[in-house]
Parts: C-alpha cells; sequence; structure tokens
C-alpha cells in the first residue's frame, strides 16, 4: 500500500522462544571465525540446547566453553555427527572448507548452519545443490549483517508494509577494520581460502540487496577488487565493489573494504540504502558517527516526512526462531535453500569477473 495509507512503522513484536529445553538440540564445530559466537547466540536465544563442541585444536573448543559451558568437548567431529539427538551442526570454518564440512553434515542426516561466505566455489555451489535437492536438508548460512542486526530487521519489515514503495536500487558499503595483521591466521590473507573479498565480505552485501529488492535472481554487471596497502600479502585484497542488475528490473551496488581508521569507535561504519519509488530508507547499522549514540538506526523518508527509528532492542532476531521451526516443520520461512545459496553464486560470480585494480590511488 502507499505510504501514505495507514503507515504503521512500529516493529513487530519481539521474538519469542519456538521450542524448549531438549526439543532442538544442535552442535557446534569448527571455529575458525568468531562468528561461530553470534551464531550459537542466536540459536539459543530463541530456545536451542546446545550439547556439543568440537575443534581439531583444543584450546578454541576451551575458549567456546568459557563462553558456552553446556557445551560438551567432543572427541572429534565424527562423534558429533553420529549422535542422533543433534538435529543441526553449526560451524564457522575456513571459509574454502565451509562446503565440505556441509556436505559431511547432509550425509549425516542433519541439517546445517554454516557461516557467511558459505562457499567459494561454482564446484561447490553446484555439490550443495545438488545434496540439499537429493535430501532436503538444509544448507542455511548466517547472512549476519541482515539476520542479526536489528535495523536491518526494522527495514525489511518496513518495506514489506510498503513504506517506501517498489524498491528500485540497493546499496550496501560493508567497511571493515584490518586490526593488527599479525592477530590474524594464516588463511585470512589467502584468497584460495577466503575466496576473495567480494565473496567473502560481499556476501553479506549481495544477500541483503536480493532480499530488500524481493528479487530471485541477478547479472553482475561489473566489478572490481585491488589490494591497495597490503603488498606482504600479495594473495590478499582489501577493495571490492560490483553492481549488479536483478530479475526484477532493480539494481544493486555493493562495496566492501578493509579501510576502517582507528578513530572509528566500532569495527566498521556498515549501511545500507534502499531507494523506493515512494521514498528511502538508510541504515546506519553500526554507528552514527560523531554522535555517541551507537548503531540500529533506521532512516526513513517518505510522503509521511522524515523519521529517525532506534531499532535497538525492539526488534530481535527472528530469523533464528523461524530456522528453528524449518527444520523441525521442513518448511522455508526464515529463508529459502535458493535464496541463500543464489547470494553465494554472485558472491562467486562477482568474484571470478571483477578487474584486478593493480596501483593505487594517488
Amino acid at each position: 500500500m502507499p505510504a501514505s495509507e495507514g503507515a504503521n512503522y512500529a516493529p513487530a513484536p519481539m521474538p519469542e522462544p519456538v521450542v524448549g529445553p531438549g526439543e532442538f538440540v544442535f552442535a557446534a564445530a569448527h571455529l575458525d571465525h568468531g562468528h561461530i559466537y553470534g551464531m550459537s547466540e542466536g540459536l539459543i536465544g530463541t530456545g536451542a540446547t546446545l550439547k556439543w563442541v568440537y575443534d581439531p585444536d583444543p584450546a578454541k573448543a576451551e575458549a567456546f566453553r568459557a563462553k558456552f559451558p553446556q557445551a560438551q568437548a567432543a572427541s572429534s567431529e565424527a562423534e558429533i555427527l553420529a549422535d542422533p539427538e543433534v538435529r543441526l551442526v553449526a560451524g564457522a570454518a575456513v571459509t574454502s572448507e565451509r562446503a565440505d564440512l556441509g556436505l559431511r553434515v547432509i550425509s549425516a542426516g542433519k541439517d546445517y548452519f554454516t557461516d557467511k561466505a558459505p562457499l567459494t566455489t561454482l564446484e561447490q555451489l553446484e555439490a550443495v545443490r545438488e545434496a540439499t535437492s537429493r535430501t532436503g536438508l538444509k544448507y542455511a548460512v548466517y547472512y549476519s549483517e541482515r539476520i542479526h542486526v536489528e535495523a536491518a530487521v526494522l527495514a525489511g519489515q518496513l518495506i514489506e508494509r510498503g513504506a517506501i514503495g517498489k524498491v528500485l536500487q540497493v546499496i550496501g558499503l560493508g567497511p571493515h577494520r584490518i586490526g593488527d595483521p599479525d592477530t590474524r591466521p594464516d588463511w585470512f590473507f589467502d584468497r584460495d581460502q577466503f575466496g576473495g573479498i567480494l565473496c567473502d565480505i560481499g556476501s553479506h552485501n549481495f544477500e541483503q540487496i536480493l532480499h530488500f529488492a524481493g528479487a530471485t535472481d541477478a547479472e553482475v554487471v561489473s566489478a572490481s577488487v585491488a589490494n591497495y596497502a597490503h603488498p606482504e600479502h600479495p594473495k590478499f585484497e582489501d577493495f571490492g565493489d560490483a553492481h549488479i542488475v536483478m530479475d526484477n528490473g532493480a539494481t544493486g551496488f555493493t562495496r566492501v573494504d578493509w579501510f576502517t581508521p582507528a578513530g572509528l569507535s566500532t569495527w566498521g561504519d556498515g549501511r545500507t540504502i534502499v531507494l523506493g519509488t515512494e521514498g528511502y530508507i538508510e541504515l546506519r547499522k553500526y554507528v552514527n558517527i560523531a554522535t555517541g549514540d551507537g548503531g540500529g538506526h533506521v532512516f526513513l523518508v517518505n510522503e509521511d516526512g522524515e523519521q529517525h527509528i532506534d531499532a535497538t532492542g525492539r526488534v530481535g532476531y527472528p530469523f533464528f526462531g523461524a530456522l528453528i521451526r524449518d527444520c523441525l516443520d521442513r518448511t522455508e520461512n526464515a529463508m529459502t535453500q535458493e535464496h541463500a545459496l543464489k547470494a553465494a553464486e554472485l558472491s562467486v560470480k562477482a568474484q571470478l569477473a571483477a578487474r584486478v585494480l593493480t596501483s593505487a590511488p594517488q
């Protein structure tokens, strides 16, 4: 409906637990990325029971257990996969290893929940599509910059209500702070392992672009990547951008980088701008710079005027409860399998098509 007709900009009710203790058991395995903590918190927060944790490095498993003491330390991945109580395995392996882990989980008859990017090659994508189609099991993806950010959740609700009309363009900006490079694992700098910047960070943005635009497919029109400031790591990329055209006529643009300055109060000034026929939305997800009022900001402009909505603590993260119910009921309400993999496909295709910029800007 037009924004001026019965406009409702209040968040939907906060999600509540969807299962009781022991009704949905999951395990965490391969803890190479810190997102495994957010993935686990999201599942636990909506009622899931964490039973196991496994990592080849016992120190990582013990650090995880310090946060989640209810998790038993498994002696092997096989111990988790053999447990009939475990319905889902959440993993944050090295990016290039996520698909193989997922295929092992699916082969064991369990649903899989992986950190983004969920895979790094088109060959892996084909294998995942075959396995999920054949078994009906899930290869769910933690696209955290939408599903685990209240401002993005609220933006999705507003768009669905018609607050800005038909979406014409989505711009996603994903700057990150690299911090002390010496604290990063070796795989972080190896393109073959992290997949390239458009595959890695870019996957967040391709997923958001498709979701907010209500598109099911897209074509990569142009893309570029660069290593502007880290010559000591020749297989690293610290900058990338891409332009896509979607099957419904909307366009999308993303820029991702590792150039967040030390003076910013958080790790990155992630923003999303959604243009519609009747207005626009800007998300300042993690910081509203120079104000001291943190993140979670939704700015909405339409026929009703200008609004600034703080989504913090008001929206919650309905994806996780929906995912649990999807696993139990064999539905697709949290995110369809095709959507999750289409975002991954665009990420890989953009990476493969990217022009390599070889000289730093003057």
